[in-house]
């Protein structure tokens, strides 16, 4: 049963663990990162009584731990570089006598180091800026007891009260005394002593400063020696995978963790140059926007435990061992996909749907046979949300079931998966799924597969404009016209449509879009966008254009769903874009966006942070260079009731977009927008003509 118990130790205790081997930290702690300056105020914060934060230990010994589980040693020496960054490399793992070592660091290894570092190590350096490896000059922290050499930082922000540096200078100013003699000398430890020892130390301090210098550094030894200023959270009768979830949480403040920055930091104890493999292989092809979690979620897919997600030595020492077969079988399908016109880089944020693909090309060479399933297998998966819910356990699931059957992937397999078979329930609900839906979305991409451009950005919206809704045609009954309106939104009236001709087309009627067209150019629009041939593409006839364009729609979903390598007819392109008839061509060409220049994507999202109306009415604000963020945030915060977090998000997004030059792009998006204020889209459109 798990524990908590409480308790409390002065630091030169807490160091002395660290020194007989009491105290070590677990093999997921990330490397030390602290810089000399965090160093410096985190002793200024010990003498101004600041507190220090609730430190977490892990107990262990024989019950909780075994011969997968590693811990490091704390460092005894550390490099900067010139900068008074950390530059040392990752702590080594040591083996683990618990009878002497019974206690790792959870929380606070970032602290304990700095202590031990500043009293107890006579090996730290300061790179020059040309330097490489470890060593350099030694540097050494000391504080001033000259109060008359101190600077005044009363009334500034986050500033040092007292004189605490790290110097590489070899001869100490008569004044500065080095935080290493308090160690050194025992007279300091022992309070009989210590006067003494103080009184030794002062003795070059000028008579002015003498009793500031005698008050600093008794109050430094009782800090250090008598004080427990170390309150600690231990916790006892808990595994491994438990104190890495405790890890994680603990340190989910600041700089943000997450379980694969560990997971790496547990990979390279046993694979030293697995970050810059790992590196090479992402910006060396299509998976650059992957990441690392999806390489560890492979590597436990082909060789661990893909439940329980933790790396351990065997699952590591199989990745090392196998990784040429392991880039290759990435590789293989990146090839595999692109026979299909799929690119896999459309699966860069949601790509657990990928692995079981790869599981099988990597055990069966003969994978290229069962493309018909694979593909079957991709679109199922994608358009049923296979992956929605319980994703280690669908992920175990497909490995357990890809093995049974002499590793393939077969349609009579994916037809046995209750949640992977095709019925005509799940068929009527993807016809009958609206827009904003990210099925939809996907449901447009694979159906487009046969004319695609992968260098071209796409946008989902509506054949027949929401803005033609507004007004009932002349003619059509109010029942039939409900109806029509109900069906607005719904897949058979939503096309996927080359982004810059999509704000082209705007809110124009379908019909007067299409004979914007040539022949040639109206025959690959049908074609692509799935209509039937002979059908009107009158608002009138919006009825019989919605069911004859949805039973084409269910023909073309049930051929991709049977994994059709056929089902996706190839269109050609045409040469010439549709002219758009405009009123004003130089306004129309104001209000694009240079697509081979800004991704609309990027831009939209920042866009959606900020809301359009909050743009437009504070753009003045986001493009003055005199004003900062923060600066914007309070002005949000005085004039508009949104909420602190809301209001810094506004403010910091805003500014970005100004920042990375797509401020003309956000407005034009604005002035082509279908679904907002007309003041707003005309505000819009005036900043756009005063930037120009």
């Amino acid at each position: 049963m798990e524990n908590l118990r409480n308790g409390s130790i002065t630091i030169y205790d807490a160091l002395k663990n660290i020194e007989n081997g009491k105290y070590v930290m677990p093999a997921f702690q990330r490397q030390y990162v602290w810089n000399m300056e965090q160093i410096e105020k985190l002793w200024d914060s010990i003498l101004l009584d600041y507190p220090i934060s609730v430190f977490l230990f892990w107990h262990i010994d024989e019950n909780n731990t075994s011969k997968d589980t590693y811990f490091c040693q704390f460092l005894n020496s550390a490099t900067f570089n010139f900068q008074k960054k950390s530059s040392t490399p990752n702590y080594e793992t040591a083996p683990v006598n618990t009878k002497i070592t019974d206690t790792a660091v959870l929380d606070g290894q970032q602290r304990l180091t700095s202590f031990y570092l500043s009293l107890f190590s006579d090996d730290v350096y300061i790179k020059g800026k040309h330097e490489k490896g470890s060593g350099g000059s030694i540097a050494k922290l000391r504080i001033e007891l000259d109060k008359n050499k101190i600077e005044d930082t009363e009334g500034e922000y986050n500033t040092k009260q007292y004189s605490i540096v790290y110097t590489e200078k070899t001869r100490n100013s008569p004044t500065q005394f080095e935080f290493r003699n308090l160690i050194k000398d025992n007279r300091f430890k022992n309070k009989k002593t210590r006067q003494e020892a103080i009184d030794d130390s002062i003795k070059s301090v000028p008579n002015s400063s003498r009793n500031y210098a005698n008050d600093l550094l008794n109050n430094l030894c009782r800090k250090i020696f008598d004080e427990k200023l170390i309150s600690y959270i231990e916790m006892y009768n808990i595994n491994q995978e438990d104190a890495l979830e405790m890890f994680v949480r603990f340190n989910s403040g600041g700089k943000p963790l997450k379980k694969s920055d560990i997971t790496m930091s547990i990979l390279e104890v046993f694979w030293q140059n697995v970050r810059p493999e790992f590196g090479r292989l992402l910006a060396n092809s299509s998976y650059k926007n992957f990441g690392n979690d999806f390489l560890i979620r492979t590597a436990l897919m082909l060789y661990g435990d893909v439940i329980k997600s933790n790396i351990n030595k065997k699952t590591a020492d199989d990745l090392h061992k196998n990784w040429r077969e392991f880039s290759t079988a990435l590789k293989n399908l990146e090839r595999l996909l692109k026979t299909m016109n799929i690119e896999v880089n459309h699966f860069s944020t949601s790509w657990n749907i990928l692995l079981p693909i790869i599981y099988f090309i990597y055990n069966n060479p003969d994978y290229d046979n069962d493309r018909e399933a694979i593909k079957a297998y991709l679109i199922r998966g994608a358009l049923f949300t296979y992956f929605k819910t319980g994703t280690t356990g669908k992920l175990s699931q497909m490995r357990n079931k890809i093995s049974a059957n002499d590793f393939r992937i077969t349609m009579e397999m994916l037809d046995n998966m209750s949640e992977l078979r095709i019925t005509e329930a799940r068929i009527d609900d993807l016809l009958n799924l609206e827009y904003g839906s990210k099925v939809v979305v996907e449901a447009l991409y694979y159906l487009s597969l046969g004319w695609q451009n992968s260098k071209c950005s796409y946008a989902v919206d509506h054949l027949h404009p929401l803005k033609v809704f507004a007004t009932k045609p002349f003619g059509i009954d109010m029942t039939q016209w409900k109806k029509s309106r109900e069906k607005k939104n719904k897949l058979p009236n939503l096309q996927r449509l080359e982004g810059k001709l999509n704000i082209s087309k705007g809110d124009m009627s379908l019909v007067n879009f299409f004979n914007c067209m040539n022949e040639e150019q109206q025959e690959i629009f049908r074609k692509q966008s799935l209509i039937p041939d002979n059908v009107s593409l009158e608002l009138e006839d919006f009825e019989d254009f919605y069911e004859k364009r949805k039973e084409l729609l269910k023909e073309k979903l049930t051929a991709l769903l049977d994994g059709n390598l056929e089902a996706n007819e190839e269109i050609e392109f045409s040469d010439e874009e549709p002219i758009i008839e405009v009123d004003d061509n130089e306004e129309q060409d104001l209000f694009e966006i240079d697509k081979e220049d800004i991704d609309k994507k990027v831009v939209l999202k920042r866009l959606r942070a900020v809301g359009f109306d909050t743009f437009v009415k504070y753009y003045r604000k986001f493009a003055d260079p005199n004003l900062e963020t923060g600066d914007i945030k309070e002005i949000l915060e005085q004039n508009e009731s949104y909420k602190e977090s809301s209001c810094n998000t506004k403010a910091s997004n805003g500014k970005r977009i100004i920042e990375n030059g797509w401020g003309k792009a956000a407005l034009a998006i604005i002035a082509n927008a279908n679904r907002i204020d007309d003041s707003i889209i005309e505000d819009a459109k005036k900043l756009l003509k005063k930037i120009k």
